[in-house]
């Protein structure tokens, strides 16, 4: 890696091919972005003072022995600020006469251009590029609005092209063929559009050339309309990352590979390719060392896997009305509201491998018993990665009997399924966070919940707020006979799960802390529990209460364990 200042002279040097990946997104910039680099530009010719302009981060590629231009690299970050600048240098000529000037810096030899653009925008930056004098556009793209932008903005008396092209600097990052761009990629923070690791993957899998298998294979998978899109383009919070849907398909996707007997992937590989963070390497490494290097052997395994991904994975489902019978909407209820996605490998290769309905069904239904009794018994999570990215694929568990057998066979009580007792006690005296006690109790709402007699629907898991029955701060209403002792263990059973409820709404602050009375109906215009829990059958039969004491909050665990155990039976 060779890093320093870089000019506009020292990376269009007119003997280099820049190339945009082939099949990277479109142009983005829009009038903010291009109203500040002319603003930017117009004082650096003003002042002829040196000015940064961020990163530029450019990787060597092999050359045909044919070609005539030695040098060709590939922009990895810096494509929207390269692209800008020379749309209005060449507007700047244009207006200047100067087009022998624009040449020297930005064609080739051969009169072709320096910076090879992607297939979304090469059309309309070439014919931008191939300009001799200025002519409106009415094209409608974002190169072209670029284009129209300048010619209409910048005064050519205010810009220097030679200033401009020694005194506007970068940082520049130079890698060889073999560095990971993935890594340096990542640790720079410059004004560029970030690229995911589906976006390394498609320019790694397809080139120039690979048209019809992008299409294909790319194209009308990931990218075939707006709808299409923007569902691969969700982002979710996984653990402390942030990761798109597209990416978290292909990791899911590569661990589901990876299991596959007949490739023998070594154990110190599998451990290397279930790093998230080094997913596009993994990528190369396996189809290097596993598929001979042919990159193209997975696409229709990868087309075929996305469809079925698509199909099943919907993070929305935790806006919308639960069902109650069993099956991935539940599952993917847990997995979004609960964070645990960690499941997704799992239930993708089960999805693409269990054709019947009922039995993935029945599967989904012991899974749902499994990730929920232990979420309620507060066990560990930390074998999940492997157990369900790894263990369960490898051996092939597609039914709920080979689930049962494989869990109960291990002889492993770190993975083990909770019994009824555990969870009884969990109800008891388990304290949850309020995202997994919720998630607790909507679930059990949605599965005991009889909706023919009910004029509303039951909203979305993420509709929900999280109520203490009795308040944290009942010292301030909430009367007590006994010593210390007593308030210890009110304090104590207050956390539990007989003492939460879910709501539709938040109850005001000044009635939060009210007595019980008060808390039930409400004061002055502010709905109580009552207006709140209306319909909550996990909680509407206790409203007639007169008395919330420690002895109502054991009486509520009793029924919520009771729910419970018929919920997630097994």
């Amino acid at each position: 890696m060779d890093a320093g200042k870089r000019t506009i002279n020292e990376i269009f040097n007119g003997s280099r091919i820049l190339e945009i990946p082939f099949f990277q997104r479109a142009y983005v910039w829009g009038e903010a972005q291009w109203g500040r680099i002319l603003e930017d530009v117009e004082n650096v010719s003003r002042t002829r003072t040196p000015y940064f302009m961020g990163s530029v981060i450019l990787k060597q590629q092999l050359t045909d022995t044919s070609s005539t231009v030695g040098d060709v690299r590939t922009v990895i970050d810096g494509q929207q600020r390269l692209t800008t600048l020379s749309i209005m240098l060449k507007v700047l000529c244009l207006k200047n006469n100067s087009l022998r000037k624009f040449d020297k810096r930005f064609r080739l030899d051969d009169d072709s251009t320096v910076l090879k653009h992607n297939h979304n925008d090469i059309e309309a930056y070439n014919e931008v590029m191939e300009l001799n004098d200025i002519k409106p556009t009415t094209r409608k793209d974002n190169i072209s609005r670029a284009y129209q932008y300048f010619v209409n903005n910048l005064d050519s008396s205010k810009v220097d092209f030679d200033t401009i092209c020694h005194a506007i600097l970068f940082v520049g990052i130079d890698l060889n063929i073999e560095e990971d761009e993935q890594q340096i990629f990542d640790t720079i923070n410059s004004l560029g559009i970030r690229l995911t690791t589906a976006e390394l993957l498609k320019n790694y899998f397809f080139g120039r050339n690979d048209i019809a298998d992008y299409n294909k294979y790319w194209r009308d998978v990931f990218e075939k309309d707006e709808e299409t899109k923007e569902y691969w383009d969700r982002e979710i919070t996984t653990g402390r990352m942030k990761r798109t849907f597209i990416d978290l398909f292909f990791f899911s996707y590569l661990q589901i590979k990876i299991q596959d007997h007949a490739l023998n992937v070594n154990t110190e590989d599998k451990l290397a390719f279930s790093k998230v963070e080094k997913l596009f390497e993994s990528y190369k490494k396996f189809i290097k060392d596993y598929l001979g290097g042919d990159k193209h052997s997975i696409l229709k395994e990868i087309r075929d896997y996305a469809a079925v991904f698509k199909k099943a994975i919907d993070s929305a489902i935790i806006d919308a009305e639960l069902p109650a019978a069993a099956g991935i909407e539940r599952l993917n209820a847990v997995m979004f509201a609960l964070d645990t996605t960690t499941l997704i490998p799992y239930l993708l290769f089960v999805e693409r491998n269990v054709q019947d309905t009922s039995e993935r069904n029945d599967l989904y239904a012991y899974l749902e018993s499994y990730i929920m009794r232990r979420l309620v018994t507060r066990a560990t999570t930390k074998n999940y990665n492997q157990l369900f990215a790894d263990r369960l694929i490898l051996n092939r568990v597609l039914s709920k009997d080979g689930l049962i057998n494989y869990l109960g066979g291990q002889g492993d009580k770190v993975n083990r399924m909770p019994s009824d007792d555990d969870v009884k006690k969990a109800f008891y005296d388990a304290y949850l966070t309020n995202k997994y006690a919720a998630g607790v109790l909507y679930l059990i709402e949605s599965k005991i919940r009889n909706r023919n007699l009910h004029s509303t629907q039951l909203l979305g898991i993420s509709k929900y707020s999280l109520e203490h029955i009795m308040p944290k701060k009942w010292r301030n209403h909430w009367a007590i006979t006994g010593d210390k002792a007593a308030a210890d263990f009110r304090d104590h059973k207050l956390q539990t799960l007989g003492n939460l409820t879910i709501i539709t709404q938040s109850l005001n602050a000044s009635i939060r802390d009210a007595d019980w009375t008060t808390k039930k109906a409400g004061q002055n215009n502010k709905g109580g529990l009552k207006k709140y829990a209306e319909g909550i059958e996990t909680f509407s039969a206790f409203l007639d209460s007169n008395v919330w004491d420690e002895t109502a909050i054991q009486g509520r665990a009793d029924f919520l364990a009771t729910k419970a155990l018929d919920t997630w039976g097994i």
